[in-house]
């Protein structure tokens, strides 16, 4: 009976086991995961902010809608970095809506349904409708298609209709937006004695003479710097050193390239191809089929490639030709003879003369220049390097070459008809005038309508499956025998033939690393949780045409800033000042002239004299801008030496010769206007990282992206 107690005992337990097993395993991770957990995790968290947590599920619900939509614009879906995009813009729009919102929502900022309307059909039509409901055609805006679509939109598709209700939140979130960015601008205001201050600056001069010493006069290797003094440096300036998350890694490449089997198999596979396209019934379509790069069967001439153009008239019709080399790329043509096109095409090259306005004398000495430039060449001048001088647009640093082009509109229409009215190749021989100015003008290459049938195969050679194999096996090989940094580091010195590559402080939604385009999968691993210093990845990354093993070498923590984190500019810092305290104790027991204390300094101690120098634009020869020095200056009294002090680049000891105040003005209103517009240009900014700061945004997308 005892035996039997504890079995109903101990089976209540085993069935209550079960039971939380069962419940476990039917609702699956999701009692570990989302926005309110049993165990108080959120490994859903796309990232919070003001407060607010995202999580991936709505998130990525909103990805998906931006992919659609972008997709419908474009007819194609996106690649990786139009995806990075999508993903950015969604974040951002987040942002908007929550961070940006709690500051208009507690001003009480709003955009009515009547501004809404006058937005988009009203009187101050927002300029993205403009630019949606423009006529091709005329170039002009129509209300009238506005108010048509409108009319429409209740019988269009479900999505066209969210995708209007979108647009409209959109243009309202902008106004709203702008409001909040005027009130702010029209907050500040600039007073007389700021004006007066800045014309001051700009305008007041004063002469001197000075004895400098500059840091690097002290090498480097002379001056010792502790961690001690590092660690108090960065106690003291912490609001100058902002932590930042990112990860240093070194990585191991295997590229993988062609072997000698390879290339004949591959040359093998070139010389069947043209075999086969030598009787294809349908050239140009077997063509297309087997090509790697794809290109139209009809070519311009300008459209051909070079190496095929230089043998290009020894073609014969029906024949194969090439292979020709572009790189990795190699192709064959067949050529099937000429066609005449309904389009021209021509090679120019042109020197601009543009008139410095619009005023007839203006023209009038651009056309005579450009006359005299003409008439230089004709003489025998080289046309390119009277371009490379003279030329007044980016095609100037190529002796004016515009490439080919055709008469389809691409350039603007007097210089078109120009163009292709003349006949044959060589220089124009009269100047071009086009709204932009006057234009000399040289055909390199005839304009012809011909264009050339060439069916093309365009092979790229590539590993084959057997050496992407083996370079991996390798890789694999070599990351399971270098788990660690420290044996990544030994087998780098037993093998000289390892290619190392460094990556420093990247961020966490880095996308590349070097050259490396499409690395989202090493910098999730360099920033995963699980990673820590001196982790190799154990595993291979395949990059394009190599496999990648990393090791993380460091990383820094945004909430945690250390000296290692800015160790380099840090050190130059202190170094700087006690460079600058040695300086200025052996200074401060010289006596005499600033020439006799430079002699008994020694060297690196230079005497100089400026003239007419201002606070605003100041320079002091040697010095340069250093605007603790030029402080000091301007503010000693004409005649007056300074002490021994510090600037931002050396130690100084300086004598104010002359000074010249600017006169006073009645009006400092030129002053004020400098001073406003140049903090209404810096305020969007500002207030953009304002709201940022205050939300404490936290971005955790790097963690599924």
């Amino acid at each position: 009976m005892a035996l039997i107690t504890k079995i109903r005992e101990k089976s209540g337990i085993a069935a209550a086991a079960i039971a939380i097993s069962l419940i476990l395993f039917l609702i699956g991770s999701d009692i570990f995961q989302g926005r309110s957990s049993l165990f108080g995790s959120n490994n859903q968290e796309v990232g919070v902010i003001a407060g607010e947590s995202i999580l991936l599920p709505e998130f990525q619900k909103k990805v998906e809608e931006a992919t659609a939509n972008y997709t419908a614009q474009t007819g194609k879906g996106p690649g990786e970095q139009e995806s990075t995009m999508i993903r950015d813009q969604v974040w951002n729009q987040y942002i908007l809506d929550i961070a940006y919102k709690k500051e208009f929502d507690a001003l009480g900022l709003k955009v009515s349904s009547e501004e809404l309307i006058d937005m988009v059909q009203g009187n101050n039509i927002h300029p993205s409708v403009r630019q949606q409901f423009t006529n091709p055609q005329t170039g002009q805006f129509d209300k009238t298609f506005v108010i048509q679509f409108l009319k429409n939109l209740k019988t269009m598709p479900a999505q066209q209709q969210q995708g209007w209700a979108n647009f409209e939140k959109s243009i309202a979130q902008d106004r709203i937006r702008s409001k909040y960015e005027n009130l702010i601008r029209l907050s500040t205001y600039v007073n007389t004695a700021e004006a007066q201050k800045e014309y001051q600056a700009q305008n007041s001069k004063f002469s001197a003479r000075f004895l400098y010493v500059p840091f690097f006069s002290i090498p480097d290797s002379a001056i010792k710097v502790s961690d001690a003094q590092l660690e108090e440096y960065l106690a003291k300036h912490k609001d100058r050193f902002k932590g930042v998350n990112s990860r240093s890694i070194q990585y191991a490449t295997f590229p993988v390239v062609p072997t000698a089997q390879d290339t004949v198999e591959f040359y093998n596979q070139i010389k069947k191809l043209a075999k086969d396209l030598a009787v294809a019934p349908n050239d140009s379509a077997f063509a297309m089929l087997n090509s790697d790069v794809r290109t139209p069967y009809l070519l311009a001439y300008s459209e051909i490639p070079e190496v095929v153009k230089s043998q290009l008239g020894t073609f014969q019709v029906g024949g194969i030709y090439g292979p020709f080399k572009n790189g990795l790329t190699y192709s064959i043509y067949k050529y099937g003879g000429v066609k005449k096109d309904s389009l021209f095409t021509v090679r120019a090259s042109h020197i601009l003369i543009a008139p410095a306005n619009k005023t007839d004398s203006a023209k009038a000495q651009a056309k005579q220049r450009a006359e005299s430039i003409l008439t230089q060449i004709k003489g025998g001048a080289s046309f390119e390097t009277l371009a490379q001088l003279n030329g007044m647009d980016g095609t100037a640093q190529n002796g004016g070459d515009l490439g080919y082009f055709k008469n389809n509109g691409s350039m603007t229409k007097a210089f078109e008809k120009a163009i292709f009215g003349f006949n044959g190749a060589g220089l124009m021989p009269g100047v071009v005038e086009t709204e932009f100015g006057y234009h000399i003008v040289k055909i390199t290459d005839a304009k012809t309508n011909t264009a050339y049938r060439l069916a093309a195969i365009n092979k790229t050679i590539a590993p084959s499956q057997a050496t992407l194999d083996r370079v991996y096996t390798q890789a694999d090989a070599f990351a399971n025998a270098n788990g660690t940094i420290g044996a990544f580091e030994a087998a780098l010195k037993k093998d000289k033939n390892i290619i190392m590559m460094r990556a420093e402080r990247l961020l966490e939604n880095a996308t590349s690393i070097n050259n490396l385009s499409n690395a989202r999968e090493i910098v999730r691993w360099a920033f995963d949780e699980g990673t820590s210093v001196g982790d190799g990845s154990k595993k291979v990354f395949e990059q394009d045409n190599q496999y990648i093993v990393a090791y993380l070498t460091g990383k820094t923590d945004k909430d945690n800033v250390k000296v290692d984190d800015y160790r380099e500019g840090i050190s130059n810092l202190v170094r700087a000042e006690l460079k600058g305290e040695k300086i200025s104790a052996k200074l401060s027991g010289i006596k005499g002239s600033l020439e006799q204390i430079a002699q008994k300094y020694g060297a690196g101690a230079l005497v100089e004299n400026v003239s007419d120098v201002t606070l605003s634009t100041g320079m002091l020869n040697t010095a340069g801008p250093d605007a603790v020095a030029l402080g000091k200056i301007a503010g000693l009294k004409t005649g007056k030496r300074s002490q021994v002090f510090t600037g931002d680049n050396g130690v100084f000891i300086a004598e104010k010769t002359a000074a010249v105040a600017a006169p006073a003005l009645a009006d400092y209103t030129t002053y004020k206007t400098q001073i406003q517009s140049m903090g209404i240009q810096r305020a969007s900014y500002y207030i953009n990282e304002a709201i940022k700061d205050n939300a404490k945004i936290v971005d955790k997308r790097y963690k599924f992206y």
